[in-house]
């Protein structure tokens, strides 16, 4: 079997780690690199920590606006599909590059199977919905984390080819959390201290290329009377310098960490503020509390079991949340087992046969 995985984004590189470990060791996968992240810090070191073989391809994309960085992405991929006629195309999460991979395969009669499907925010106006709806409906595998999105698929008329197979990411969080014990040196590097401190990550559209929005954001992490550690996205660095904020004198702004750093800071920080759909996931199986800084989340069961509260950026939301947050008794398995990739994996063989 011979699987074309298109990935561009750092979630989508963690996620792509765990099933091509899986699916390398009987069959042939051929990589390609959109090159939507193509920072070093947003890319190479992910590629380096979770032992992703290099790119067959690297379309070298880069930053540009989503119709031209989808169309891009089209154009160049679709040569690339016709060249290694692929058995199926394997697509992950909800980004541009998602969308286009799905979209070249389709229309070569290429069978789609698409990682995380299901997961709907019904918020229109984010661009990351756009891409997994249509996904969604052009996929003739749909591999679900958990019984919502099965649930959501089913409103739409989507039942074909539906898997709840789990969470690639918990198999990549499992995998990976020993190692981050054992080697990272974030915390000392930074002078920090295991839960005396918040981790901040900013970097939706919505929140950072809204100048008053992000200076609403930075002075609300301001005001709340603790440590904030802050990794940058390119993003979110240019609105801020840009626009001239000043940064609080409690708020440390890093350069992008690595998978393995990244994972160590949310596994000690006292509590998670975030914008990431993937942050919500990673803080749940590690029992950091998390407030989500936007109006809607995709990962309801975290915010139904009470793990995660969704508080947008208005100021006395987040501080009620930061200050006031309860930590739950329980802590439901909501993601599977951690077998996610072997699930996914198995499914595609059977589907081959």
């Amino acid at each position: 079997m011979k699987i074309l995985t298109v990935v561009g984004a750092r979630p989508q590189f963690v996620k792509a780690a765990a099933v091509s470990r899986v699916l390398r060791e009987n069959h042939t996968e051929v990589l390609v690199h959109t090159g939507q992240h193509y920072d070093e810090r947003m890319s190479e070191v992910f590629f380096r920590e979770l032992g992703i073989p290099e790119p067959d391809y690297n379309l070298e994309v880069g930053s540009a606006g989503h119709s031209v960085q989808t169309g891009e992405m089209l154009i160049r991929m679709e040569p690339i599909f016709e060249k290694e006629k692929p058995d199926w195309v394997l697509v992950y999460g909800d980004t541009n590059s998602t969308l286009a991979g799905a979209l070249v395969a389709v229309k070569l009669h290429i069978p789609v199977a698409h990682v995380e499907a299901g997961l709907r925010s019904f918020n229109r106006e984010m661009p990351e919905e756009i891409n997994r709806v249509l996904t969604d409906h052009v996929s003739d595998m749909l591999f679900c984390p958990a019984q919502k999105a099965v649930d959501n698929l089913k409103l739409e008329g989507v039942t074909s080819g539906v898997h709840i197979v789990g969470d690639v990411m918990y198999d990549a969080v499992l995998r990976h959390s020993e190692a981050a014990e054992k080697h990272s040196s974030v915390l000392s590097t930074l002078g920090l201290e295991s839960k005396k401190y918040l981790l901040a990550t900013v970097h939706r559209a919505s929140n950072v290329d809204d100048t008053q929005k992000l200076l609403h954001i930075l002075e609300t992490f301001a005001m709340l009377g603790e440590t904030v550690v802050l990794p940058v996205h390119p993003r979110t660095r240019k609105a801020i310098h840009l626009s001239g904020i000043s940064i609080g004198e409690n708020i440390k702004l890093v350069e992008p960490v690595g998978y393995i750093d990244m994972l160590w800071l949310e596994k000690n920080a006292r509590m998670i503020l975030t914008d990431s759909g993937g942050v919500q996931k990673e803080a749940y199986w590690f029992a950091t509390p998390c407030v989500t800084l936007r109006e809607e989340t995709e990962w309801v069961e975290t915010v139904q079991s009470g793990w995660n509260v969704v508080v947008g950026v208005e100021r006395e939301r987040i501080m009620r949340a930061v200050h006031e947050f309860s930590i739950p008794s329980t802590r439901p398995n909501l993601f599977g087992d951690g077998d996610a990739s072997q699930k996914i994996v198995s499914l595609l063989e059977s589907a081959h046969k």
